[in-house]
Formats: C-alpha cells, structure tokens, sequence
C-alpha cells in the first residue's frame, strides 16, 4: 500500500528493527512510527472502543488522534508524532481496555 520514495540523499536513515503486537518489522530510524506503520501495512491502528470501527492516521501531524497506539507499554500515544527507535514495542489497538489492564494500586 505505501512504499518509501527513493531518494539521491547522500545520508540514508539506518534500518532497525520494531516488534508489531510481537511480531518483528524492520523501520528507518527516526521516522515517523505512523509511516512506518503504513509501509508495513499495520492498517487499521485501532479501533474505536464504543462502536468498534477501524482507525489509521489522517492527518500525520498530531491533530487527529486516529493513530493512537500502545509503545513499550505507554497507551495512547500518537503514532505520527513518534520517531521510530530501535526495538520498540508496539501494540495495536482493540477497543477499550478492561479493568484488568488500568494498572495503578486500585483494589
């Protein structure tokens, strides 16, 4: 769906290596995690906790929350505002989260 436009730049971003709901998926350091996302056809990112639709990024500039993910276990974070770092963990979004998964020291 989405491939990386050859260039004649003399400095070429190093390739890393990113897990994807575990799975490995090679990355350019430093760009963005949304793009790198798409060239690995992760599509749709989310979806929607009430109705359960699928969500991908549409603006690729922070404005419209439509590529939140889960990062090395931060939740919500925008995918288009987060340069690609070697062997970060993402996770894609299902819905809501349950009880289960909130955290904190709520009994």
């Amino acid at each position: 769906m989405f491939k990386l436009i050859e260039s004649d730049a003399p400095q070429r971003r190093r390739i890393c290596e990113i897990f994807v709901d575990g799975e490995p998926c090679q990355a350019m350091i430093g760009e963005p995690l949304a793009a790198a996302l798409l060239k690995a056809n992760c599509v749709p990112m989310r979806y929607t906790p009430v109705s359960g639709a699928p969500r991908a990024p549409l603006c690729m500039m922070g404005v419209c929350f439509e590529c939140l993910v889960e990062v090395d276990g931060t939740p919500n974070v925008q995918a288009c505002a987060t340069p690609v770092r070697e062997g970060m963990h993402v996770r894609l979004i299902h819905g809501a989260r349950s009880i289960g998964q909130l955290g904190g020291a709520a009994q």
